[in-house]
């Protein structure tokens, strides 16, 4: 006598199998047990009620997708490798480059001193202010109209009142603003990277010296 196993039945018996397994299985091994249930179910089938070929055509879609996404993960995880190494040789070549981070110090060098802003929008005026260590106001430089995005600006080491500051660290305030209101403005500082660590999350971290430590993503420009 002949044994009928319906598709119910075999969708069944697929998904206890599948729950037994306390390990991760792949679409490979899903799609042997797929087949031999079907070839069961073809071959013990009642001629009186045979299988439906809708039914069929279903299941063999649902194993499509299941080897579909298994691929999918598999090609991005390859992406995201390949990102990765990319990221990496990016990273390495920035060691001894100066770079534009987001901070507010501002070094006097030789009465030379470099900083930077980054506006969010178009300003039609910008202003950066700049401290001493003790925070007292030394000199105001009007930055005037300015498009959205990073620049950079130059102080010559002179107070308000025309007299030559000494050289070392200080900081900056900068503030912009146009007709509808104010802009935001985010003080940028310039310093050179003098060592690379990646994180244990895959990420690289740019060692900047007495600045402190910046991911790579917080660069905005590199000279």
């Amino acid at each position: 006598m002949a044994i009928t196993v319906d598709s119910t039945t075999a969708s069944s018996q697929l998904a206890a199998q599948n729950a037994v397994s306390n390990s991760a299985t792949s679409s490979q091994d899903i799609q042997n047990r797929f087949l031999t249930l079907l070839v069961a179910q073809l071959e013990n089938q009642d001629p009186l009620n045979p299988l439906d070929n809708a039914e069929i055509t279903n299941q063999m879609a649902q194993m499509s997708t299941v080897s579909g996404i298994e691929q999918l993960n598999s090609t991005l995880n390859s992406l995201v490798s390949s990102l990765a190494d990319t990221q990496a040789v990016q990273a390495a070549s920035l060691i001894n480059k100066t770079v534009l981070v987001p901070g507010s110090n501002i070094n006097l060098v030789d009465g030379d001193a470099f900083g930077g802003v980054y506006l969010s929008g178009h300003a039609d005026s910008v202003t950066v202010k700049i401290l001493d260590a003790s925070g007292n106001l030394v000199q105001t430089q009007s930055l005037g109209a300015t498009e959205a995005g990073s620049l950079l600006f130059s102080w010559d080491g002179l107070n308000s009142n025309g007299t030559q500051m000494a050289d070392g660290a200080y900081n900056f305030q900068v503030t912009a603003s146009s007709e509808t209101g104010t802009v935001s403005a985010q003080a940028m500082q310039l310093g050179m990277v003098s060592a690379l660590t990646r994180t244990p999350s895959g990420n690289f971290v740019l060692d900047l010296g007495s600045l402190g430590q910046y991911d790579f993503a917080d660069v905005q420009q590199v000279f």
